[in-house]
């Protein structure tokens, strides 16, 4: 018995392994038929229903367990194991043991029968049919030898098999949610309510249905806006970052648009509702998340191909050995029922399924290590093939906050630290992004006194006696201060804000701001394009600043100006080049990209929105970990063929071995025989596996 039990673990443990490669395919199909019914309304049920059913594993996964143990504990083997002899082997135990056993089988192995019974019903048997087969054969072959067929028993193994895979099964029904999560995540950016503007001047809060157009709403300093809009009164500066990847926030004055869901900043503004509900700029964005993702091509790898026709050979493999047995050699039915329980261990997808699954995980580990975060298993394998990579420019190959760039003097009496102290500490007081920025990148800043800002055009306050304005552009021309130099016009062309530096009344310097390219970025771009990979970025920047960040790059393409409805398009015009596309975001408006993409990373620091719609995650938000995804996935797949051309040879050697063509030569497999070069198989594959390592 422990022998047949020791070959039987082995088969069950492999078993599902293999089976739990083919749920990945299974929950990747579910996931996008889910994909389909979110756009058809049913976005809410349908997450509803991956709930349950990761609640029905969990449940399922916990009381098979708790009625694990005493069948644990009532095997021979695992009392010798344990050192309790046979201290555990009553009269009847065996019928203890079964009782236990086909309460695992049928409660814990329900979802796994169910399987079978759905893929038989659309003709399209794979590894569901191959899990309910392996444990229907253990437990009813069991079965027969606990009420008296000659034979050997194999409940602990079963029990064993069924919790190892409904717990597999529990993790990975979490990752069908991701999409749901997406769009919830998008849903989360509008405000519960919005403070309307009522006929007699009064301001009530009102729920964000309750909005029409023509309303008129009060958007505090701070608040998200709650609806599509135009501004009617008052100004303030508006972050748009996450909708439009726009890095620097937008002045608002009376007739500017608005968008719902951007942040306001330091004003209260007036607007005027325009549009809403599914009209809005957001449900739009939303809308084009769900497209993609929908329109997501399913691929099957390698191992759920073999697999498909291995469970073909298992099923006619099985029930060919036992007619030959039974009705050409005249065999008892103890003998041939043996032989085809051989053939069923043997042929069950021990080292075929490992081939993808162990590697999978070996890469994961990996992955883990250098700072991955891998969603899509499918669209990973499929970085081995990038061709071009589009970046997102905005917290991505920048770091999505100003930082002084340049400093221009325009009088030789004060030197570059000075002129950025002098501006650093009246910008102190103010909470501006590019006043924020010149603070950040000051080396000192000293007190100030009289500070007040100037609306719209800077701030001035005293500092060590002097008089210090900090102004925009326009504010010299408002007073007719004209400046000469070439170098500014040259930041101007390049759309950086440049603003200038007053002391008692003299203009001293100019300060050009931009958002900060990443240091990382230049080497990623040079090494990708070393690769032969081309470089691209997608901004919703204007072309100025587009230009300056691709010529700083050495990028090969840019699109500029590009809206989120428009940046999706764009992944289509560049993969109708035939080419295999990546695309690396972190806003909100790079979703859509994210999915259309045929490898979507998002960066870690991004938005939840973002990482959820992505295959990859760069935790660390460094572009060259860009490298790493690649040579793991060009070694990930290198492995994986490896492995599966070992699995595929090993089973026509085994298969025939196992069904008897030798028993002539006095040759015959017995099923411990077979579990042992099941096993030799299973050794070779984790080992090839375990020496995966990224290449660079």
């Amino acid at each position: 018995m422990d022998e047949n039990e020791h070959r039987h673990h082995n088969h069950n443990h492999h078993q599902h392994d293999d089976m739990a490669n083919d749920h990945s395919k299974m929950t990747h199909d579910h996931s996008q038929r889910g994909e389909h019914e979110h756009g058809a309304g049913g976005g809410h049920s349908h997450h509803d229903h991956h709930a349950h059913m990761v609640a029905d594993f969990r449940k399922r996964f916990w009381i098979s367990l708790i009625l694990t143990i005493p069948i644990l504990l009532l095997s021979p083997m695992i009392q010798r194991f344990l050192g309790l002899g046979t201290v555990m082997q009553f009269p009847g135990y065996a019928f203890v043991l079964w009782a236990f056993s086909t309460a695992v089988f049928f409660y814990g192995g329900w979802p796994f029968l169910k399987g079978l019974v759905d893929e038989l019903k659309k003709a399209t048997p794979g590894m569901m049919t191959l899990i309910a087969l392996a444990i229907s054969v253990a437990y009813f072959y069991s079965s027969f030898v606990v009420f008296g067929l000659s034979g050997k028993f194999f409940f602990w193994e079963l029990a064993t098999l069924i919790d190892i895979m409904l717990v597999g099964h529990w993790i990975e029904m979490k990752s069908i949610m991701g999409a749901s999560r997406a769009l919830e995540e998008l849903a989360k950016l509008m405000p519960s309510d919005a403070h309307k503007v009522m006929p007699d001047g009064s301001v009530a809060d009102v729920p964000l249905d309750q909005l029409k157009s023509g309303d008129h709403v009060l958007v505090k300093p701070g608040e998200k806006i709650p609806a599509d809009g135009v501004v009617v009164d008052g100004e303030s500066s508006v972050n748009e970052a996450m909708l439009t990847g726009e890095s620097m926030p937008v002045h608002k004055t009376a007739g500017k648009p608005v968008i719902g869901g951007a942040i306001n900043g330091e004003g209260s503004i007036t607007i005027e509702v325009q549009r809403t509900g599914k009209d809005s700029f957001l449900s739009q964005v939303i809308d084009l998340v769900r497209e993609a993702q929908a329109s997501k091509s399913k691929t099957q790898d390698l191992a759920n191909r073999a697999a498909f026709w291995l469970t073909i050979i298992a099923i006619a493999g099985g029930a060919v050995t036992l007619f030959v047995w039974l009705a050409i050699m005249h065999k008892d039915f103890a003998f041939a029922l043996e032989r085809t329980v051989t053939v069923m261990v043997i042929t069950c997808p021990h080292a075929l399924g490992l081939a993808v699954p162990l590697v999978v995980a070996v890469s994961t580990a990996i992955s883990a290590r250098n700072g991955l975060l891998i969603r899509n298993r499918t669209a990973f394998e499929a970085a081995r093939n990038i061709q071009a990579i589009i970046f997102d420019k905005t917290g991505t190959l920048t770091e999505g906050k100003f930082g002084v760039t340049d400093t221009v003097l325009l009088d030789g009496k004060l030197k570059e630290k000075e002129l950025l102290a002098y501006a650093a500490s009246v910008e102190a007081h103010s909470e501006h992004p590019i006043a924020q920025g010149i603070v950040d990148s000051a080396n000192e800043s000293w007190d100030v006194k009289d500070f007040k800002a100037i609306p719209g055009k800077g701030a001035h306050g005293v500092v060590k006696g002097k008089k210090v304005m900090v102004v925009s552009p326009g504010y010299l021309r408002e007073n007719n201060l004209k400046v000469n130099n070439s170098k500014i016009d040259e930041l101007h062309a390049q759309g950086k804000t440049v603003v200038y530096v007053l002391i008692d009344n003299k203009v001293m310097g100019a300060i050009a701001l931009a958002d900060i390219i990443r240091p990382e970025s230049k080497e990623a771009v040079k090494r990708l394009k070393e690769m032969g990979i081309r470089t691209m970025m997608l901004t919703g920047d204007n072309k100025q600043v587009a230009k300056w960040v691709a010529d700083e790059l050495g990028l090969d393409e840019y699109f500029a100006e590009v809206l989120p409805h428009e940046k999706a398009a764009r992944l289509k015009e560049v993969q109708a080049r035939g080419l295999t596309v990546a695309m690396t975001g972190d806003g909100v408006n790079d979703a859509p990209a994210l999915a259309q993409a045929d490898v979507g990373i998002a960066i870690g620091a991004g938005t939840d929105v973002a990482v959820e719609t992505a295959d990859i995650v760069l935790v660390r938000s460094n572009p060259l970990d860009v490298f790493a995804i690649i040579g793991l996935a060009k070694a990930t797949y290198k492995k994986m063929v490896q492995n599966l051309v070992w699995a595929t040879g090993y089973n026509a050697f085994a298969i025939p071995l196992a069904a008897g063509v030798l028993y002539k030569l006095g040759i015959l497999l017995s099923p411990a025989a077979g579990a042992v070069l099941m096993s030799l198989s299973t050794v070779i594959v984790a080992i090839n596996a375990r020496f995966l390592k990224i290449e660079k």
